[in-house]
């Protein structure tokens, strides 16, 4: 089949490209407003874009029921920082319960049960019980081309400046990311966990 996503053609019921471009990491952000309340919320457009210095970018798209922005991108724009927290199948519950829609200023963590400590570094605080954690700086805000000119789209970027790992997961000077079982989003409602690696050397 072909179609072209902008016409919304493909004949299927649900749009496929999510469930095509996989799996997609799990930004679990965690932020704060202009008050300290803290904001948690997953996003699965979300990835490493660079090494030196390590930046990251998470896609807090479009707006909430309400009308309003998205709490993630207001208090990361506003407070200059965040964190990720990395989503485990351990957790899975708790993240998922995060993604709920709640008003401004309510806090996910207290909703899905989460201990959350002091970061090092930023404002934010990082989720206890996640065996990973990016502390950012916020970088710039990057406006993308929209089909619903109500519908902002956009994307933030993060300069890592501090990075928590569970001493479990660290073996003979490297970490074994499959320690922690990290699940990714596949498309519609389905997820996918890593529990196993394989190598691969590159050739020359």
């Amino acid at each position: 089949m072909f179609y072209e996503p902008r016409l919304k053609n493909s004949g299927l019921t649900i749009d496929p490209l999510k469930a095509l471009v996989v799996p997609r990491p799990i930004g679990w952000i965690s932020s704060v407003d202009l008050e300290g309340r803290v904001n948690l919320a997953p996003f699965s457009f979300f990835n490493l874009v660079a090494d030196a210095p390590p930046i990251v970018m998470f896609a807090p798209s479009g707006r909430k029921a309400n009308g309003e922005l998205k709490d993630s991108r207001v208090n990361v724009e506003a407070v200059g920082a965040f964190v990720v927290n990395l989503a485990t199948w351990d957790l899975r519950e708790q993240m998922n319960a995060t993604s709920a829609s709640l008003p401004a200023g309510a806090d996910e963590s207290v909703v899905a049960g989460l201990e959350m400590v002091p970061s090092t570094i930023v404002a934010p605080p990082r989720v206890a019980a996640s065996p990973v954690a990016l502390e950012c700086r916020y970088l710039q805000t990057v406006h993308l081309p929209s089909l619903d000119p109500d519908e902002p789209n956009v994307v933030l970027f993060g300069d890592v400046v501090g990075i928590h790992i569970a001493d479990h997961l660290i073996e003979d000077g490297r970490v074994d990311i499959t320690k922690a079982k990290p699940i990714a989003r596949m498309g519609y409602s389905l997820y996918a966990v890593v529990e196993q690696a394989f190598r691969m050397t590159r050739p020359g």
